[in-house]
């Protein structure tokens, strides 16, 4: 594999820190600016908002300027972004900082989710795509629950301070190793708006939306669900979070070894058991060791449906992929 497919997954370090981080400082964050943890629970939904506006807009943006410049763009905006969140005065200043980050969000993944599959060979790129969200996943192994423990003796400011640092090494590596490769000839912004018409992809979507959303419904909340209801030590979280992050570790890779060979029966075995495990976590959630394996399987189900469904958004929208992709 291209030591290229390295500086995409540092960058997706990066931004998967930044995306998960927030959820085990909720309560700090909170207390800090004097408001309840539904409200700052906004500084997730703000973020969701961000990368949903932000991926076509940037994408769209993005059309022009060569795919290695515009990954180095979006990392200059996520570092800009973290910035403002951690020197915030005020709730709405830490807010617009969530939402500046989050524009690079969909935007990096959907070109990087490109340039790694052009990397390779075709019955690798399945394998590539999950190697640059191995950055992903990471994140939520070390990142994630660093971050937390930091935030939690240092502050949560000095968390958002290092993230930005890691967007800068993201930055870097994306400047040294990235090729530059040319676009494609005769793509166009209408062309990559016309594949958004293709149904496999707006099923695809779909798929993304409506299985995979169950994740975020589940882990953002997830530091009071283990204090409140499970009884853990505020201490403990970071652990929890470290045992969800190997989960997604786990069924990224075992998504991107398996999507080249059987993409749909994957993506039916791991939506499908995703499903039954939210499910039972209404109940295992009272339960400290119980709900610890909840939360490791519902990373591992979870991610395990990633690499199948960006190939599939890369296989049926071939002809004009980045929008689609994002």
């Amino acid at each position: 594999m291209p030591l290229a497919l390295l500086a995409l997954a540092v960058g997706a370090f990066g931004i998967g820190t930044t995306e998960f981080v927030i959820m085990g400082l909720l309560p700090e964050v909170a207390d800090d600016f004097g408001v309840s943890i539904p409200t700052a629970g906004f500084l997730v939904t703000g973020y969701a908002l961000g990368v949903m506006v932000g991926a076509p807009l940037m994408t769209a943006l993005g059309t022009r300027v060569p795919r290695k410049r515009m990954l180095m763009l979006l990392m200059g905006l996520f570092v800009v972004g973290n910035l403002i969140s951690a020197g915030a005065p005020v709730f709405a200043v830490m807010l617009i900082g969530r939402v500046v980050a989050s524009l690079a969000h969909g935007a990096f993944f959907g070109i990087g989710t490109v340039v790694a599959a052009e990397l390779v060979v075709p019955e690798k790129r399945a394998r590539a795509i999950a190697l640059m969200f191995t950055g992903l996943t990471v994140a939520n192994v070390v990142g994630v629950p660093l971050g937390t423990l930091v935030g939690q003796s240092a502050g949560w400011r000095v968390t958002f301070t290092i993230v930005a640092a890691f967007g800068v090494v993201g930055l870097a590596g994306v400047a040294r190793l990235v090729p530059d490769l040319p676009r494609p000839e005769g793509v166009h912004l209408r062309h990559e708006v016309a594949a958004l018409k293709n149904v496999q992809v707006l099923l695809a979507m779909a798929m993304t939306v409506l299985g995979f959303g169950g994740v975020f419904a589940a882990v953002t909340y997830v530091a009071p669900m283990m204090t409140d209801v499970a009884g853990y030590a505020d201490g403990s979280v970071t652990w929890v979070l470290v045992l969800f992050g190997l989960g997604m570790v786990a069924g990224n890779l075992v998504g991107g070894r398996f999507a080249d060979r059987a993409l749909m029966p994957l993506l039916y075995v791991s939506l499908g058991a995703l499903g039954i495990v939210l499910g039972l976590f209404t109940v295992t959630a009272h339960h400290k060791i119980l709900a610890a394996i909840t939360i490791t399987l519902v990373g591992a189900l979870g991610f395990a449906a990633v690499p199948p469904l960006q190939k599939r958004v890369l296989d049926h929208a071939s002809g004009a992929p980045t929008l689609a992709s994002a």
